[in-house]
């Protein structure tokens, strides 16, 4: 849908991730229809992995292939950083996955205000990791809200909100990737309404608010005494990152697939079998057992598990996590 507004409309965009890229995206091409891309906000450079290379957000990436301003002032609540954003003088700030609260100061910029693009039904799952949270919290649904922002974590009403349902087998990843779309999708239909001003903005249910943090790496770590079932969505929902993992004589073992079966044994929590079938490798847990698909080693590359047994025959009695 294209902007009908009389005048040029000034936007500022805000965010880091793959999935912030979809919303950059929408708004690039409604420039010449209504808006201007003022510039796009996103976070420093950073070197990553062994080689420390220094590797660009995807915003910036994007921005780069679009001739779209790059702006790098790190933390907002600076004196340089506001200033920078006074002089660009935005008339609407969109947000996605930024990764910083904006302070009062720069919410009071826009004439427009400043629009965030959450993936949750708002107010369930504000914060940092949403989309882990429905998946491990095993919500049936889970969708994006596009949010008028104010002082508080993702406390501001609601523009508009679509619903999506969680499939039974989809990682984090994977509902990001939808997740990505819709929001961009929404937030172009949403847009001309706000900017028109037929929208009347819906303050959040408080008594219905739920709240995520920011994951750690420590977070992955699998605990064989839990019901296999939420060790399932644990995989799903830490899959890419932080990754879900165990132990195995002293070495990390990541899972990177696996599913929930009906097991009783008198075995421990952690113990291996290997399935009589096709020789895949699964674990005692607290209730049931984990069936793990898709295994890697540390140092390893990423296997079916059944190809690992074949290769370590003492994975399919060993205990896992001891």
């Amino acid at each position: 849908m294209g902007m009908s507004t009389e005048a040029t409309i000034r936007v500022l965009f805000m965010g880091t991730p793959d999935f912030a890229a979809p919303s950059l995206r929408v708004l690039a091409e409604q420039a010449n229809a209504g808006l201007a891309m003022a510039g796009v906000v996103t976070r420093p450079d950073k070197p990553v992995g062994r080689k420390q290379q220094v590797v660009f957000s995807p915003v910036k990436q994007f921005a780069l292939e679009h001739d779209i301003p790059i702006y790098q002032p790190g933390p907002l609540r600076r004196p340089e950083a506001l200033a920078l954003l006074r002089d660009l003088a935005p008339d609407l700030i969109v947000v996605a996955a930024f990764g910083q609260i904006l302070p009062p100061d720069v919410l009071a910029l826009p004439l427009h205000g400043c629009l965030n693009v959450h993936a949750s039904l708002l107010p369930r799952w504000r914060g940092a990791s949403p989309i882990n949270a429905a998946i491990l919290a095993g919500d049936a649904e889970t969708g994006v809200t596009i949010m008028l922002m104010d002082a508080g974590l993702d406390t501001g009403p609601a523009l508009a909100r679509r619903a999506i349902p969680i499939g039974s087998d989809e990682t984090a990843g994977e509902l990001s990737d939808r997740l990505a779309l819709l929001g961009a999708e929404l937030l172009v239909e949403t847009l001309p309404r706000w900017l028109a001003g037929v929208i009347t903005p819906e303050p959040q249910d408080e008594s219905q608010a739920t709240v995520t943090r920011l994951l750690q790496k420590s977070d992955g770590l699998l605990d064989w005494q839990r019901p296999a079932d939420e060790l399932a969505r644990q995989v799903r929902a830490y899959t890419p990152w932080p990754g879900a993992f165990t132990t195995w004589e002293g070495r990390t073992l990541k899972v990177l697939r696996a599913r929930a079966i009906p097991f009783e044994t008198d075995l421990p929590p952690g113990a291996c079998f290997a399935s009589a079938s096709d020789s895949s490798l699964a674990v005692i847990c607290g209730e049931g057992a984990l069936a793990l698909e898709v295994i890697q080693l540390e140092g390893k590359r990423a296997m079916s598990s059944a190809d690992v047994v074949r290769g370590h025959p003492s994975l399919a009695s060993a205990r896992l996590g001891s």
